[in-house]
Order: structure tokens, then C-alpha cells, then sequence
């Protein structure tokens, strides 16, 4: 039986040159709460769901009363013209172990070279021991191409002795991607590290530098706004579903490079 259930919606789209957006849970859900945004601030299409046995072992229950499994779900966003178009990946959950997020990984890089996709951008957290005023913006990529591409004033790229290793999807996408002629890149901003904390405050920073860099045209006030209406179901999803995949993953990280590890994603 196959690891990987995906189901596809809808018609195949024809999409130009898209660019690879993830933000699934991890630190503050930061790369979560971002994507979630931009789905729903994009109205981007949906043409993958994606259950897996290597999701943790759980189900939700919805506002009907119903269960639900934990889910990951592809998006695309066509723009007019000759301009690049998204393919958005969010979800409840990562996978649970190391073996799984690997192939998962490779399976997103096999949706993106499948539309030809030759850009990967990953979000994710830095977990701090408070909570950060103002959140900075690191970056770190596969090339020096890609980092030289969206790096500014907003955006740190001297990461290097910040943080230990990035676990998780955020992570492996962009090593994995440099296998397959990717340019990748991983935005990660400054949150609390409390598994309760959500950190809203670093998906705004980042959707401040993703608005700029791919023209986004965002608005900026709409985004508080909605934010602010999608935090309780992500406290309700995420800190659930997430924290049961994030102890598995750190826990077995821990035995393996001792206990001064920090988990980024």
C-alpha cells in the first residue's frame, strides 16, 4: 500500500513557470499561518489533497460533529501575462518521522518539476526564549543566485551560527531541491519558541517580504484583519496536530545530535 494518498481536484491547470510557496507547522506556525493567508488573500485554486499513514495518528472533529484526517493541500495562483505563477503547499500537519518527510519532500519536488517549476520558497520559525518586538527575517538558500535575488533591507542573510538545524519540510525541500536543478529558499522569522505561541506577528514580516519581491499587492490592512479570524482554528489544528509531529521529529533529532538542538520550520 502506497505511503501517499493524493487526490487530485479539479482540471490540471496550465501554469507559467510557478514558483513552489510551503508554510506547513512548525515553530510559532509561522510558515502555517502565512500560506493560509495567502491562499485565501490570492484566491488560489485547489487541485491536490494529500493523507498519508505517515501523518500523525490522529483525526479532527469539525463543526458538523464529523472527523476529519489530518490533511496537506496543493494550491495554484495563475497571474496574467508572461509573469510566474504559485503553487502553494499548506496543510494541518508534517510528517512524523524522518524516512516520511524525505519522501514527502521529494513528492512536492515531483509536483514542481511536473509544472516545471524551477523556484522554491519555504517559510518557517525561529524559535526565541521571548517574545521578539519586532521580528527579524533570515534567509538561507541553495545558491548564492537565489539569496542574491531576494535579499534586502528586510532580510537577513546571515544566518550562519543563528540557528542549529532547519527540521522538516522547510528544510529538506531546499536541500533536496538542489539535486534537481532548483534554486531554493527558506524565509525564517524571529518568534516565541512556546508551543502555545502563535507567531503572527513573524508570518506578517515575511508576507511583507514575499508581497514585495513576487508583487503580490497585498493588502496590508485586510491582512491584520484576517489574520486575527483565522487564529482560532489554527490554535485549535495546529497546536494539536503540529506539537505531536514536532515532539517525534525533536525527540528523535535529540538522540541522535544530543540536546542542544533548535528546531526551525
Amino acid at each position: 500500500m502506497s505511503t501517499w494518498k493524493i487526490d487530485h481536484i479539479g482540471k490540471r491547470p496550465k501554469l507559467n513557470n510557478p514558483i513552489l510557496v510551503e508554510g506547513l507547522p512548525g515553530i510559532g506556525n509561522v510558515g502555517k499561518v502565512a500560506v493560509d493567508f495567502l491562499i485565501d488573500e490570492l484566491n488560489a485554486e485547489k487541485m491536490y489533497e494529500i493523507t498519508s499513514h505517515a501523518f500523525p495518528h490522529s483525526v479532527f472533529v469539525n463543526e458538523d460533529n464529523l472527523v476529519e484526517l489530518p490533511m496537506i493541500e496543493v494550491f495554484y495562483k495563475k497571474f496574467p501575462g508572461k509573469r510566474q505563477d504559485l503553487i502553494l503547499l499548506g496543510g494541518d500537519v508534517q510528517p512524523t518521522d524522518e524516512v516520511s518527510s524525505y519522501e514527502f519532500s521529494e513528492k512536492v519536488l515531483d509536483i514542481t518539476k511536473d509544472f516545471k517549476g524551477r523556484e522554491v520558497i519555504t517559510l518557517g520559525g525561529i524559535g526565541l526564549a521571548e517574545v521578539p518586538k519586532k521580528p527579524k527575517v533570515y534567509c538561507t538558500g541553495n545558491t548564492k543566485k537565489i539569496i542574491q535575488k531576494y535579499k534586502n533591507g528586510m532580510v537577513n542573510d546571515k544566518l550562519y551560527g543563528v540557528v542549529g538545524p532547519i527540521v522538516g519540510v522547510s528544510g529538506l525541500l531546499v536541500g533536496l531541491a538542489k539535486r534537481r536543478n532548483i534554486d531554493a529558499i527558506s524565509f525564517l522569522a524571529e518568534t516565541y519558541g512556546h508551543p502555545m505561541y502563535l507567531g503572527i506577528k513573524g508570518a506578517i514580516e515575511i508576507l511583507k517580504v514575499l508581497d514585495k519581491k513576487l508583487k503580490l499587492n497585498i493588502n496590508m490592512g485586510r491582512l491584520h484583519k484576517e489574520i486575527k479570524e483565522i487564529e482560532s482554528d489554527l490554535l485549535y489544528k495546529t497546536e494539536q496536530m503540529s506539537e505531536i509531529s514536532k515532539q517525534t521529529a525533536l525527540k528523535k533529532l535529540k538522540g541522535k545530535l544530543g540536546e542542544g538542538v533548535d528546531y526551525i520550520g
